[in-house]
């Protein structure tokens, strides 16, 4: 269960990020930082995790001043969501960086997940790598089934569903007991609004995050869903 919900702008490293702070069922809190389009900071524990993080992609990020991080996470290998040296940059000898099998080619030490594979780690951190693709005709070779991967993070019981580059895919049914949801709302790529509730709708999460919206009216998902209990939010991942 979620216990506290907190918004509030944040200097981190003489960058502001909106911060969104979470209280994991084990009492421990989770922030989570919006970055922009796909790529986010989470702090859990002292533990330091990135997800797909890019410097140069506009606007420019400077990961020098971010902490180094204790974990990485790479979706899927697009120029937008990979960028190894960033990942270099965030690197110290104890970081541990998961990628989808096409992505951990392109890194010396990297550990491989694909859809479907699970990761425990200590203190209460596991890992679950989930599909993501393309459904719409045409729109199937940006991302073909059975190469990118979403993650699902469990952190201190909080569940934590980003889901990389999809689509509403019907493997988001299975999805169960999400507290916390990123979904991918932007045309040719990735979905629609329309398609952003619907997915929603197939799992309902407590509290869902447009992102990787790039021009996209993404208040129209607040709108779709405003006759649910999701708690949309909408946060600078343009």
């Amino acid at each position: 269960m979620l216990l506290l919900f907190v918004t509030m702008l944040t200097t981190a490293c003489a960058q502001d990020f909106e911060r969104d702070t979470f209280k994991a069922p084990n009492g421990k809190t989770v922030d989570i930082y919006a970055i922009k389009h796909g790529s986010m900071r989470i702090v859990y524990d002292g533990k330091e995790i990135e997800v797909d993080p890019v410097a140069k992609y506009a606007p420019e990020t400077d990961y020098t001043l971010l902490p180094k991080a204790d974990l990485i996470l790479v979706t899927h290998e697009h120029f937008d969501h990979l960028d190894p040296e960033t990942v270099a940059t965030l690197t110290k000898k104890s970081t541990l960086l998961i990628a989808n099998p096409n992505s951990a080619k392109q890194f010396k030490k990297a550990k491989v997940m694909k859809n479907g594979d699970h990761f425990k780690m200590s203190d209460g951190i596991t890992i679950d790598a989930v599909p993501a693709y393309n459904i719409t005709p045409g729109h199937e070779q940006f991302h073909p089934k059975g190469r990118d991967n979403g993650y699902i993070l469990t952190l201190g019981g909080l569940r934590v569903y980003i889901a990389g580059d999809t689509e509403d895919i019907e493997e988001l049914s299975l999805l169960k007991n999400i507290d916390v949801a990123f979904l991918p709302v932007n045309q040719p790529y990735t979905m629609t609004p329309e398609q952003a509730a619907r997915a929603a709708k197939m799992f309902n999460p407590k509290v869902l995050f447009p992102y990787h919206f790039g021009n996209t009216d993404v208040e129209q998902v607040k709108t779709l869903l405003s006759d649910t209990n999701i708690d949309v939010r909408i946060r600078k991942y343009q």
